[in-house]
């Protein structure tokens, strides 16, 4: 009978420690160029005179293009990699970045935001097809939340920091301050390609397209537009909602703690995601809480609209965490890159378009409240889904 051996001893963590710094400074680079923008956008409107549509352009059509270049992020990943795409994603990325910050006019200013999100969105299924061929599996869920960590760090840096912090260094100028932000993602795309850690080696081309008979492509991404349609939807409305019951005084409150409840879902993930990535309980949990937190904003008033807006915050925060942990742990690794980016281009044109369609019926009825509530329709009919998730990993690749 042969002798059987055993397994290779896990690398020691300080080997560990280079992949992890890497993996969350490109997960900060996928919200930092976006969310500088709100802050930064009444000195852009001043100086290049922009509309109220085109200034809140400036945030909504990089989340657009979130959905758009999600597809393309497949293909690349598919013909030259995790690395190398993530790699090319960065310095789109820092280019359209960039370019918003040396734009003369308007029109190179939009195209510079478009070309920043595509970037960014070649960025997103980049991620999650790179986990497997630096991690070994016991480690995926880990590696997701410490990447959806970096994310959730860089909205509440790029919002947090950037008017108190950075502007007044650079001499209160918007176009330097959008440079500083951008730059520094070049060392990091250079620094990618420093491991040398490969576990799991492709041996053919994988297929790029979403797998539509594959019910993960569209569930996972359905619930991943609940998670952003809630953020991205009460974060847009909240000021008319505070308007609306007359404490617009507590505007800046609200968002903060609005903001600063995505960094607590990503810490406690850090915690928590061995034990609850992969699980359908605490999905089922957190969608709940969300839904009903969301709810507390429409009915309640004052303080209680925020606390309910921050309990909401939290619990879609650890949602996404969980649901964009995903794919490393339900597909092999050449199919991870294409059901991630299905589950992005699903979950994004969700997440703009179901707030954009709620604000055009709060605007005809003329009660901010109708926008939320539209909302909340589209996340009742989307909760079941949570209840019938297929959490078991498929053994063989799906078909091409």
């Amino acid at each position: 009978m042969g002798q059987t051996t055993d397994p290779a001893p896990p690398p020691p963590a300080v080997r560990l420690l280079p992949v992890a710094v890497l993996l969350w400074l490109a997960g900060v680079y996928l919200r930092i160029p976006v969310l500088v923008a709100p802050p930064l956008a009444p000195f852009i409107s001043d100086e290049l005179g922009l509309s109220q549509a085109l200034t809140g352009a400036l945030t909504t059509i990089p989340i657009l293009m979130l959905a758009v270049g999600s597809m393309p992020g497949s293909l690349a990943i598919s013909r030259i990699g995790p690395r190398n795409t993530l790699a090319l994603a960065m310095l789109i990325m820092v280019f359209g970045s960039a370019g918003r910050g040396l734009a003369p006019d308007t029109l190179t200013l939009m195209v510079a935001s478009a070309v920043m999100g595509f970037g960014i969105a070649m960025m997103q299924p980049s991620l999650p097809a790179l986990l497997p061929r630096w991690l070994e599996p016991r480690h995926l869920a880990i590696g997701s939340a410490i990447y959806m960590n970096g994310m959730l760090m860089g909205e509440f840096i790029g919002a947090g920091i950037t008017l108190p912090v950075l502007m007044p260094l650079l001499d209160n100028s918007w176009r330097s301050t959008l440079l500083a932000w951008s730059l520094p993602a070049l060392i990091v795309a250079a620094t990618l390609f420093i491991p040398r850690r490969d576990f799991d080696k492709p041996v053919r081309k994988p297929a790029w397209l979403p797998d539509w008979s594959n019910p993960l492509t569209l569930r996972i991404g359905l619930l991943l537009g609940m998670s952003g349609s809630l953020f991205f939807g009460l974060n847009a409305y909240m000021s008319n909602l505070l308007e609306q019951q007359g404490r617009f005084e507590l505007l800046a409150d609200a968002l903060f703690w609005f903001n600063f409840a995505q960094l607590v879902a990503s810490l406690i993930m850090l915690k928590m995601a061995r034990s609850w990535v992969g699980r359908k309980g605490p999905i089922i949990t957190t969608a709940i809480i969300a839904f009903s937190g969301t709810l507390g904003t429409v009915f309640l008033t004052g303080w209680w609209t925020i606390i309910s807006a921050t309990a909401m915050s939290v619990s879609a925060g650890i949602l996404l965490i969980m649901l964009v942990a995903l794919p490393p742990l339900l597909v092999t690794s050449q199919e991870t890159g294409r059901l991630s980016a299905g589950n992005f281009l699903v979950g994004y044109t969700v997440a703009f378009t179901v707030p954009m369609i709620g604000g055009l019926l709060a605007d005809w009825t003329g009660d901010a409240r109708h926008a939320i509530l539209f909302i909340l329709a589209y996340c009742g009919a989307t909760l079941p889904l949570t209840f019938t998730l297929n959490l078991k990993r498929q053994q063989r690749q799906t078909a091409s």
